[in-house]
């Protein structure tokens, strides 16, 4: 078989020289025609592509300093967020200082101002004492210490150990309370 097509005519063997059907030349301009324009949208998509790439590594980039730059300025924020609250009790510090060294009957009403000075730097700064003598126990507020028989009704708070306080609307400490059992004899 394999010498039956070697040994055909040369003029059966079709060749590109031979007339195909009517208007394939056209055909083979506007493929060629086409290719150069898919050749060219091509590149326009690889440019467009990198392009895109690089500004997604520039903004990736950009990205990455932002959150590292944020970082940085909330540690510092952190760390130094207590800076005036602390400035404003190193004047109670040099009060408590100044009331040490002071003779005896002065000594009272040095700290009575102290107290004044120190309870009016916590409530600027939002601190404030909770009140719960003859309130009812909370655990959100309270944390009951001991429980005693008294003439209150059982649950309200009697006796106050440690007073707790409040920074804006959260509880930054629990006060220590007894808390009434009831009247049991």
């Amino acid at each position: 078989m394999e010498a039956d097509r070697d040994n055909q005519a040369p003029e059966k063997q079709p060749t590109l020289e031979q007339p195909g059907p009517p208007g394939e030349g056209k055909d083979i301009e506007s493929l060629g025609k086409a290719c150069d324009d898919l050749r060219a949208a091509n590149a326009d998509l690889k440019r467009s592509c990198d392009d895109l790439n690089e500004r997604y590594l520039r903004l990736a980039a950009d990205f990455d300093n932002f959150r590292k730059r944020t970082a940085r300025q909330n540690e510092e924020i952190r760390e130094y967020a207590l800076e005036k609250f602390a400035a404003e009790l190193l004047d109670v510090v040099d009060n408590f200082e100044r009331a040490r060294k002071s003779d005896d009957a002065s000594l009272r009403e040095g700290l009575e101002s102290i107290q004044k000075q120190f309870s009016g730097i916590l409530e600027k700064h939002g601190i404030e004492p909770l009140s719960c003598l003859h309130a009812a126990f909370n655990p959100e507020e309270h944390e009951a210490v001991a429980c005693i028989p008294s003439e209150h009704p059982e649950g309200t708070v009697v006796e106050e150990f440690i007073p707790g306080y409040r920074m804006h609307d959260r509880i930054i400490r629990h006060a220590k309370v007894a808390v009434s059992k009831g009247n049991n004899e």
